[in-house]
């Protein structure tokens, strides 16, 4: 049955609060505990992700760099995996696409740096292979996730699993939350 726009856009704004609401918040908390922790050894934060996740993930430079360093005493240094298309087109084309954000961390990640892993499925290939890179370089990683987690739920040191099964909600969520997170670290931080 198709939905007149109305109750569509009603239904689709529900959900996506109550996904919202579902999250463990005490996850969050520790996800912005750690990020501000980074910041304060002066460390790096990256950011990655595919498709949306991947414009998430750019926008976090956006905000972290210039709403972040203008609205508190922070100055964050953070890179997105995911915005340099030359690099990921040689990568792809060269190696395989599922090294394009684990070529990059190694030679870019050193220990007790940040990553912040997005992807609704959290089964993407070149996700995995970041994490485990992560992993064995002692590089905590936040992995925020959709639908029921898959292996990015399961090996993030806090992840951030939103419950739904909608890529659009959960992109949403996702994008919602980088801003929870900021907006929080710098209201505590000026």
């Amino acid at each position: 049955m198709v939905k007149k726009f109305t109750p569509f856009i009603n239904d689709y704004i529900s959900n996506l609060i109550s996904s919202i609401r579902k999250i463990d918040f005490k996850k969050l908390k520790k996800a912005s505990d750690l990020i501000l922790k980074t910041v304060a050894k002066k460390k790096t934060i990256y950011v990655c992700g595919n498709g949306g996740s991947a414009a998430i993930s750019n926008h976090y430079i956006c905000d972290y760099l210039k709403f972040l360093r203008q609205n508190s005493k922070l100055r964050p240094k953070i890179i997105s995996l995911s915005s340099n298309i030359e690099t990921i087109t040689a990568i792809s084309n060269d190696l395989s696409y599922d090294q394009i954000f684990k070529y990059q961390a190694e030679s870019l990640f050193v220990k007790d740096d940040l990553l912040i892993a997005i992807s609704s499925s959290g089964n993407s290939s070149n996700i995995k292979e970041v994490v485990k890179f992560s992993k064995r370089k002692n590089v905590k990683v936040i992995g925020f996730c959709g639908f029921e987690g898959g292996f990015l739920k399961k090996n993030s040191d806090i992840a951030i699993h939103v419950k739904a099964n909608n890529y659009g909600i959960s992109e949403d969520a996702h994008h919602i939350l980088m801003h929870v997170i900021m907006q929080f670290i710098a209201q505590k931080n000026k």
